[in-house]
């Protein structure tokens, strides 16, 4: 069984902290489809799992007993929704990316679109998505002096980790390409286009590069 420690938020959240991003993958959505009585929402992050409650309909140590108890079977990532995006693959740190990782540019852009990447978690914005499980050749640091400004669109890297901006906001990812792709938009339902356990086949536009 999954190693879980699980810890009281308040009087309305469990909060179920794990190893890594894998077992927060299984475990998180094998909550959700548990039916736990009383529980309203189930948030996955890097390690952690935050289990929201009503506490009118029940309590923590319920809802803790419950989680306990489940043990979920490994993801089939094939049974998840998969999301293309385009990407113009210009960004202004893909040639730095490339020597990084030893890569070169072309390389970073293979390396990019050879598989799904997996949305872990979601966070720092609405609509901003983790997207984990790429090659592993991709693994760079963030930028070591972040940017006041990174444009509505931006495609970047950090960590494990590929994201894209959903509005203009700050950030120190290293940047790689953009896309037109509406991570966010109020009129849609749901508004975000990327949730956990989606697959995210990122795509290249621009095959002069």
């Amino acid at each position: 069984m999954t190693d879980r420690r699980l810890r009281p938020y308040g009087d309305t959240g469990l909060l179920v902290e794990l190893d890594d991003l894998e077992a927060v993958s299984s475990l998180a959505p094998a909550i959700a489809a548990a039916g736990i009585a009383g529980v309203v929402d189930v948030v996955p992050a890097a390690q952690t799992v935050l289990v929201r409650l009503d506490p009118t309909r029940t309590d923590v140590a319920a809802v803790a007993r419950a989680v306990r108890a489940i043990e979920p079977a490994p993801p089939d990532p094939t049974s998840q929704a998969l999301v293309e995006i385009a990407v113009q693959y210009d960004g202004p740190d893909l040639d730095e990316v490339g020597r990084l990782t030893g890569l070169g540019p072309r390389g970073v852009i293979a390396a990019h679109i050879a598989r799904p990447w997996i949305v872990g978690f979601c966070g720092f914005a609405p609509g901003f998505a983790y997207c984990a499980g790429g090659d592993p050749r991709l693994h760079v640091p963030r930028r070591g002096e972040s940017r006041t400004v990174v444009p509505a669109g931006s495609v970047a890297l950090a960590g494990e980790f590929t994201g894209v901006y959903p509005r203009e906001s700050p950030g120190g990812w290293q940047l790689i390409g953009r896309t037109d792709a509406a991570l966010w938009d109020l009129d849609r339902d749901p508004p975000a286009l990327l949730r956990p356990g989606v697959r995210v086949q990122f795509v290249h536009t621009d095959v002069s590069t």
